[in-house]
Formats: structure tokens, sequence, C-alpha cells
């Protein structure tokens, strides 16, 4: 197996799944799956006659994948178009193709206004009935794993930095382990006109705040916190 391919085993294992372009090439944020995903199935709760099963995001196609302006997190998908695929169950109190029609809407809705996703597509399979006075399954929100005080002095200020921005829960370690939410290192080989590190940065965000303008917030507070103003990626891991 390779390293990406080890990689992704251990993040499907820890439930943050895919890491998935956060708005466009040149915004520099991503987001795990299970943060997207959750989101997503908060948001549609208020559907009625509808339970959601399984649901993934992914591109839609990776020809339409666009370079990011920044250096992306490791084996996180480039920006592009994604799509949605859902089951689900639905009562029979109203044709399935009006339910599924409502809930399309819904997810779009969500994953556009709510978090901030380039959402092409919504594919969803109807996967079995449900009695008309069965409530539809309330996921519960999974607590963030949260990080440890950085001890290197620009980490530090990148992290008060961060912490500073509306919208910020908290600072996460998910990708780097819990000692890590802020990652700076130096990018040898970079032209003269681009700085020469760059830093990652692992972020919850707080549900009632749409997650890409919390994101870009995050990017340019970095950004002037550090004398060079190096290049800034924000991975958000956990939303609400």
């Amino acid at each position: 197996m390779t390293a990406d391919g080890w990689t992704r085993t251990v993040r499907d294992q820890l439930g943050l799944g895919r890491l998935l372009p956060l708005g466009g090439p040149r915004d520099g944020a991503w987001i795990t799956e299970g943060a997207a995903t959750g989101a997503l199935r908060r948001a549609v709760e208020g559907v009625p006659g509808v339970r959601l099963g399984e649901l993934r995001l992914g591109l839609t196609d990776t020809a339409d994948a666009a370079e990011p302006v920044v250096p992306a997190p490791p084996s996180a998908l480039p920006p592009g178009p994604l799509r949605v695929t859902a089951d689900f169950a639905a009562t029979a109190a109203e044709p399935l193709p009006t339910t599924a029609a409502r809930l399309r809407e819904a997810l779009a809705d969500a994953a556009d206004r709510g978090i901030g996703l380039a959402v092409a597509e919504v594919d969803l399979r109807v996967t079995g009935l449900l009695d008309e006075d069965t409530a539809p399954a309330t996921p519960r929100p999974e607590e963030p794993r949260r990080a440890g005080k950085p001890t290197d002095a620009d980490e530090t200020r990148v992290a008060e930095a961060v912490l500073g921005v509306p919208g910020v829960a908290g600072l996460t370690g998910a990708l780097g382990g819990v000692a890590r939410p802020v990652h700076i290192e130096e990018r040898p080989g970079e032209t003269a006109a681009l700085p020469g590190r760059h830093v990652r940065v692992e972020i919850a965000v707080e549900a009632d705040h749409r997650a890409i303008a919390v994101a870009l917030a995050v990017r340019a507070r970095v950004a002037e916190a550090l004398t060079d103003h190096p290049t800034v990626a924000v991975l958000v891991t956990a939303v609400g």
C-alpha cells in the first residue's frame, strides 16, 4: 500500500473520511468528510418523513479539479465540483419523487449556504419505506478532538490569532495528532515571489457560522500574525 493509501485508511478509521475542498481554488480551505456529513445530517433533520442513511461526498470528476493556490493538506482532494451521494428511507405520505426533490434541495442548500461546499450534483437512492409515525433518527454531534497548546513561539502566535476569529470553536489536531493544531513548514525551492513558509491550521467551527467564511477569516488573520506573511491553508475537522 502507498503512503497516501495508508493515510486514507487511517483517516477512515478515525472517522475523518476524505479531505474535501471548501470553496474554490483560491480559498485555501478544506474540510473533513466526517465534519461535512455531520453538518449536512443535522441540517436536514427537519425534512419530514425522511430518514437519511449512508452519506458520502467526493469530486464529480477529477478532470474538473483545479490547482489550489496554496499547498493542500496531505492527500486532500483538489478544488472542484462535488457530488453528494445519499441513501434514504421515506414514508408513503407523498410520492417518493416529491420527497426526494425536497431532500435534494435541503442537502444542496445546506452544503452551499451552511458550509460553503461547491456541490454540483446530489444523487439519492431510496432504500426503504418508513411508517408514517416513525421519527427520523437524530444524529448526535461528535465531540471535536481538541488539541494541546503549541510550544513553538510562532505556532503559539498563530494559535492565539486563530482563537480570536469569530466562529472558531477551537483548535483541533485530528490530522496531525492532538499536539499539532498548527503546522509550520519551510518550503525550499519556491520562487522568490512566494513566501518561504507554509502554515496549516486545523480548527473546529461553530454550527451557526458558515465554515468557508470562518476559514477565510482564519487565513487572513494567520497571514497577518506572522511577519513573513506565509501561505496559509485551513482544515476544518469539526462543525458544531
